[in-house]
């Protein structure tokens, strides 16, 4: 039991589970209070379990963009129309449209009802977000690339570079931040943006140059010899399950679709899917050296994150009204026991997860591979 306690860094697979079950989690419900409490169990374990390697430090990023969302959802209520109840509380001039623009309000009446409307559902998005943003700070895009399965090895590393550009402009940031106040810089923040915005972006546009180069030259995106009767198996295979399991999401997610179309459609297409991956994993010959192994204390982190979608799924289907308040009559939102627990099931990987290496045991790891 000592031994599970031991420094060192988890799976980055199992920080995704644990951060799509949170956003999943917050894709079925609107109620402030249960969105709230996710991004903070969110953000918690961020501080409790995240490194000191660079992409742990663009968490803040995701945190301010969350409250940009909500303050845009807020004010395209305002902007476009906000009539939607009976309660008024706002009255501004109404900008007259063309007839071609029929259905669409410029300013005019805004109701308390629109503007809880706006502010639930960029509430909802903005937890999503940061949810996602939580796995880009806990999770190594190294380690989550070697991980990669052969099949979505390439692609995979398409959108690990990708959900790395925030980490890099974090980091990009404190290097000119730090390398201004070496040099004796000083002035307001609002002052300073324009001697910092342009050396950030060329930092991050050279370390991406950079990586391009050493890929290229390690060999990615090299394309090898497939027939074509493989190809087209490999691409049916692949369409076909995607198909299959966008079919069966919308039919789970969406409750007056047909249930025959939900999870027998959702199985058969991940089936077909798995199939698809394994074909094209086929063609993919690469070595690992040292694989990341799933140990128990990757089980809790997936586990955790599935448990709390599993009680928002159950919770929805028992009782609606406590994850979804009305708009029609203003009032606090309810907020009921059992689905509070079950989002603080997802704080459970800050308590019974090892703590990560240390800075130096990292690099030391990072030179060996």
């Amino acid at each position: 039991m000592t031994s599970y306690f031991l420094p060192r860094d988890l799976h980055p697979a199992a920080w995704w589970v644990w951060a799509l079950g949170l956003a999943v989690a917050a894709a079925r419900t609107t109620n402030p209070w249960l969105l709230l409490t996710i991004v903070a169990v969110a953000g918690y374990v961020v501080v409790a379990r995240r490194s000191e390697a660079p992409w742990a430090l663009a968490f803040r990023l995701y945190l301010y963009l969350g409250a940009i969302i909500v303050a845009v959802r807020v004010f395209f209520r305002l902007v476009f129309g906000g009539s939607e109840g009976s309660t008024i509380i706002l009255r501004l001039p109404e900008i007259p449209l063309p007839a071609w623009a029929a259905g669409i309000r410029l300013f005019g009446d805004v109701s308390a009802e629109s503007l809880l409307g706006g502010l639930y559902d960029g509430m909802r998005l903005a937890a999503m977000v940061i949810c996602l943003g939580a796995a880009n700070a806990l999770a190594n895009p190294k380690r989550l690339l070697k991980a990669m399965p052969p099949a979505l090895y390439e692609v995979g590393t398409a959108v690990i570079v990708a959900l790395s550009v925030f980490p890099q402009l974090a980091e990009s940031v404190l290097r000119v931040r730090r390398a201004r106040k070496l040099r004796g810089g000083s002035g307001k923040k609002a002052k300073a943006l324009h001697a910092i915005l342009i050396p950030v972006l060329e930092d991050a546009l050279s370390r991406s140059l950079q990586l391009a180069a050493s890929m290229d030259s390690r060999g990615y995106g090299r394309a090898g010899r497939i027939e074509a009767r493989a190809r087209l198996l490999t691409g049916t295979l692949m369409i076909a399950g995607l198909l299959g399991v966008c079919v069966g999401v919308y039919a789970t997610l969406d409750g007056s679709t047909p249930r025959y179309l939900a999870a027998p459609v959702l199985s058969a297409g991940v089936v077909i899917g798995l199939a698809g991956f394994w074909s094209a994993g086929k063609r993919v010959r690469r070595s690992r050296y040292r694989p990341d192994r799933w140990q128990p204390a990757e089980l809790v982190v997936a586990a955790s994150g599935i448990g709390v979608a599993g009680v928002l799924f159950m919770t929805s289907s028992v009782n609606p009204m406590d994850l979804n308040p009305s708009l029609i009559t203003l009032s606090w939102p309810s907020l009921s026991w059992l689905p509070l627990l079950g989002v603080l099931v997802g704080v459970l990987p800050a308590f019974l997860t090892p703590v990560p290496e240390p800075p130096y045991a990292a690099l030391e790891e990072e030179v060996h591979a």
